[in-house]
């Protein structure tokens, strides 16, 4: 949805000075904006108790990272990068969650250097730590709940049914791979779940917590193992459309806290901590991309071509229902229909269609809402249409580059190696010498 008021008021003001200074496209981001989310997000939780691990790969930004865990935040992480984020913003021990799926011995390694809690995908991964002498004594599990994870017979539009997901220990073998670990050593456990992506309503997130309470006495009674901490996941959703309500936090923390309550009198089992890996709902509405048109086509339909696409914004194209608002602040032009189009060799490589907007020229500046989260993260490199910078819009109204815009020397860094050649076994084919003429040296 359009960008709040507050943001608004100081973003404009300076806006055409920063495209001056900086160029486009670019990413910009409002630190007051997430510092204020933050603190609604602890008011609407922190009787609960919680702890909420960003999910680095919403926006894996040193300057961000640090900002939020100056907050008291700790980090979500899925990867050796993500992980090496996470350390240089200054997280360490269990303020850092990991949570891979398909993971591998080195990043159990390097999660354990950490002294990471660490959330297990599989019990192939449980496998993986039996050997080794350092097994942590706590330790969570993504729990996969299967058809009793679906609520009204609909899949989540962006995860699927759960039969059909890659992630987590089925529920029915939950109970075997928990009794391995205690024959392993752990004396702590957790569990995590998570069914919903961008979610409006408390209804999936109500619906998680109550399934994980009921493993966890299911858990109680058949090993004597007390869950001490529930993770539900990062699925808190943001209004990308007008009109679109947010989600109600104050009202969730209370029910969250309601349905724990009954939960510790029905069984009389401590109630277990919450955790959160919230992302988009942090910094996601906190968030635009600016950018200038480049082409004003007339085809079988009416198209502004603009000089970012697919590489700085991917979620329009890679999910059908997914949405972002997009603003014309400095032209008042009447509106008509018109597709806002990148350049990339792919037709999905737009942000909006038939979208009604100002009529645009050749110049003119765009500015696509709501990208704080999941936006130059998931950006790539095809065509050789590389990502912009990110802007950081401080409190105090200066603008700094928290990360330049990739050039071609960044494209092509991964030419530039010691050549390295295992020779050909005999009868076996010699392998061709790479073919590099030509590019830049």
């Amino acid at each position: 949805m359009p960008i709040g008021e507050d943001f608004a008021r100081r973003l404009l003001p300076v806006l055409p000075a920063v495209v001056e200074h900086f160029g486009t496209p670019f990413h910009l981001y409002d630190e007051q904006g997430i510092q204020e989310t933050c603190a609604a997000f602890d008011a609407a939780f922190g009787h609960l108790p919680f702890t909420e691990y960003f999910a680095v790969k919403a926006l894996p930004n040193p300057t961000v990272l640090r900002l939020l865990a100056d907050h008291g935040y700790g980090f979500d992480c899925s990867s050796l990068p993500e992980l090496a984020l996470a350390l240089r913003a200054g997280a360490r021990g269990d303020r850092i969650c990991f949570t891979s799926n398909n993971t591998s011995r080195a990043e159990l390694d390097a999660a354990l250097a950490a002294g990471a809690l660490l959330n297990l995908d599989d019990e192939a991964v449980l496998d993986k730590l039996a050997d080794r002498p350092d097994r942590p004594g706590t330790l969570a599990f993504r729990v996969n709940p299967g058809a009793r994870g679906r609520r009204s017979g609909s899949a989540d539009a962006f995860l699927g049914n759960p039969e059909g997901a890659k992630f987590g220990v089925p529920a029915d073998r939950l109970t075997a791979v928990v009794a391995e670990a205690v024959r392993l050593g752990t004396t702590r456990f957790g569990l995590h779940m998570m069914l919903a992506s961008n979610s409006l309503t408390a209804a999936p997130v109500l619906h998680t917590l109550d399934l994980l309470l009921e493993h966890a006495v299911e858990l109680h009674r058949d090993l004597g193992v007390t869950v001490s901490f529930v993770n539900l996941g990062g699925g808190l959703g943001i209004p990308y459309r007008p009109g679109e309500q947010p989600l109600d936090l104050p009202a969730l923390g209370r029910a969250l806290g309601e349905r724990l309550d009954a939960w510790e009198r029905e069984h009389g089992l401590p109630r277990p901590a919450l955790a959160f890996e919230s992302g988009r709902l942090i910094t996601g509405p906190h968030g635009v991309l600016a950018t200038r048109v480049v082409n004003r086509m007339s085809k079988w339909r009416e198209y502004a071509g603009v000089d970012a696409g697919m590489s700085a914004l991917m979620r329009p194209a890679l999910y059908p229902t997914a949405y972002h608002h997009i603003t014309a602040p400095f032209t008042d032009a009447p509106a008509e229909p018109v597709d806002v189009v990148g350049s990339l060799c792919e037709n999905n490589d737009r942000f909006a269609a038939d979208r009604e907007l100002p009529a645009l020229t050749e110049g003119d500046l765009l500015l696509v809402h709501d990208t704080g989260a999941h936006g130059h993260s998931m950006g790539f490199t095809y065509n050789g249409r590389l990502r912009p910078q990110e802007l950081l819009l401080r409190r105090d109204g200066a603008v700094e580059l928290i990360r330049r815009a990739e050039e071609e020397r960044d494209h092509f860094a991964t030419l530039d190696f010691t050549p390295d050649r295992l020779a050909a076994r005999a009868g076996g084919r010699p392998s061709p010498e790479p073919q590099l003429a030509g590019l830049p040296g």
